[in-house]
């Protein structure tokens, strides 16, 4: 799962990334009015500025385009509206109801038994038992935070490095025990220091965060993964401030570089269109009812410095004199992806 990247700017329902098919919490959600396959997205939280829910949008809408069919995005706030909008995408009888994130999977396993013939796609998480028609798309997320933290290693002077996290539960730390054992990896010297949001909004506590980030920051540290959700551009904040203690920070599910140039490393990419797209794929293709791990190695993590356009990625892993760090990260990927090297899963 991901500490996705949350926004109070839910005026922006709907942007003209969504203007295909908006919706609240209407009937309707799925209807093959172009007479090809139909796909109905429903979203924990507002999209608005969330990268991880756009990529999901992405992804259903470029199925639907493959197939010359439509797709409805029906976007959620609270657990009411959630159970509101999967029950009414399920009323449609869409061709895949497709769900995005662990909020859903006690009310997928509710739908899925009272309607056994309804495909669904459960994206970032799994139900606790099997369903035929439930297929599910998870994420490694650990490797690729691994990598991560390699960079860190080889780029920290202090040897200090720290993560901001959402939460203190085995699937967050994947965003920051896996960073700490990257820098190890390639710098045995490193300690390393996890502080966590919690509170009443984890994920969407800037100024929380970047109190977080600052205390990493007069701890010494100068590489720092931010796994904070919405809350990442308080540690990006805290990054460029804190106490004339600056350090470097790193993004997760999108290229964060773009919004705090100057400060940013590099990010881990979790690419949900990748797995909403596939899982389409894998169900319309009559092999549902499975479970699909992601990873480095199926193309569904990655990071930003090992993906093209890097050059305008305003990331600072693009600057030449990081080359020789790539070079070795590239290297620990491919032993990754050829299963020369394990990455400790903290959530296992």
């Amino acid at each position: 799962m991901s500490p996705r990247l949350t926004s109070a700017a839910a005026g922006a329902l709907c942007a003209a990334l969504l203007a295909s098919g908006c919706n609240a919490a209407a009937k309707g959600g799925g209807s093959h009015e172009s007479g090809g396959k139909a796909f109905t997205l429903v979203t924990p939280d507002p999209v608005a500025q969330n990268e991880f829910l756009k990529l999901a949008v992405s992804g259903v809408q470029a199925a639907a385009k493959a197939r010359g069919g439509s797709q409805k995005v029906f976007q959620s706030s609270d657990i009411d509206s959630r159970r509101q909008n999967v029950a009414s995408a399920v009323d449609a009888a869409p061709d895949v109801v497709v769900l995005v994130g662990f909020e859903f999977a006690d009310i997928l396993a509710q739908q899925a038994k009272e309607h056994p013939e309804q495909q669904f796609l459960l994206v970032d998480a799994c139900t606790e038992k099997a369903y035929e028609n439930v297929t599910c798309a998870v994420f490694r997320e650990h490797e690729a935070v691994y990598l991560a933290g390699a960079e860190a290693g080889l780029l920290t002077k202090s040897k200090k490095v720290g993560a901001v996290d959402v939460l203190d539960t085995p699937q967050f730390r994947r965003y920051s025990e896996p960073f700490a054992a990257g820098a190890r990896k390639v710098e045995p010297k490193v300690s390393a220091r996890t502080l966590f949001v919690g509170g009443q909004s984890p994920f969407n506590d800037a100024a929380r965060a970047k109190d977080q980030g600052a205390t990493l920051a007069a701890g010494g540290a100068d590489q720092v993964m931010a796994a904070a959700a919405g809350g990442n551009t308080g540690v990006f904040q805290a990054a460029g401030t804190a106490g004339g203690k600056g350090f470097q920070a790193y993004g997760v599910d999108a290229n964060q570089c773009l919004g705090s140039p100057g400060v940013v490393v590099d990010n881990v990419l979790k690419k949900t269109d990748v797995a909403v797209e596939k899982g389409i794929a894998q169900i319309l293709d009559g092999k549902g009812g499975t479970t699909v791990s992601y990873g480095l190695k199926e193309g569904g993590m990655s990071l930003t410095g090992l993906e093209p356009g890097l050059a305008g990625s305003k990331c600072l892993i693009a600057k030449p004199a990081n080359k020789d760090v790539l070079r070795r990260v590239e290297e620990l990927r491919d032993d990754i992806v050829a299963g020369k090297l394990t990455v400790d899963d903290p959530a296992a």
